[in-house]
């Protein structure tokens, strides 16, 4: 399990951006778990909606994408990200599909399965349950960079 000061070790994401706040399962390389508790804090629902407050899907598929990040780091790579070091940067996104909305209270359980990895780029598909229902799905492809 890794709480939320591990993933920061890992991905250059900080508030209010890192939108993983638990990883519960991670097999390097192929798969990751991870959760996303969604608040009424979020700076985003003073404006999204007022009233009807609703996580973006945007949002959704930005936790998918942090996820997917995590399964994509090698099993060695547990120290502190430092500059110079290479990290899956989101670069495309495929069948994304919304299935329901996402709104404060609920717990985001993200499943980022790693499809293939070849020359740099890397595709995952992702799925994104509330309460076991699927809330979202996508194909998700990455590149490394350094940052």
């Amino acid at each position: 399990m890794m709480e939320a000061r591990d993933i920061m070790g890992l991905l250059p994401h900080r508030y209010p951006m890192l939108m993983v706040d638990r990883i519960v399962e991670l097999e390097p390389n192929r798969r990751a778990v991870g959760i996303k508790n969604v608040t009424i804090n979020e700076p985003v629902f003073t404006g999204h909606y007022p009233g009807r407050p609703i996580w973006p899907g945007v949002l959704v598929l930005e936790s998918m994408a942090q996820v997917a990040g995590l399964a994509l780091m090698p099993s060695d790579r547990r120290a502190s990200h430092s500059e110079g070091d290479p990290v899956p940067l989101f670069t495309g996104v495929d069948r994304a599909r919304f299935r329901k909305p996402v709104v404060p209270g609920d717990q985001l359980r993200i499943e980022a399965t790693v499809e293939r990895v070849r020359g740099g780029i890397a595709k995952v598909e992702a799925e994104a349950r509330v309460d076991g229902e699927l809330v979202a799905e996508a194909g998700l492809m990455f590149a490394w960079r350094d940052i």
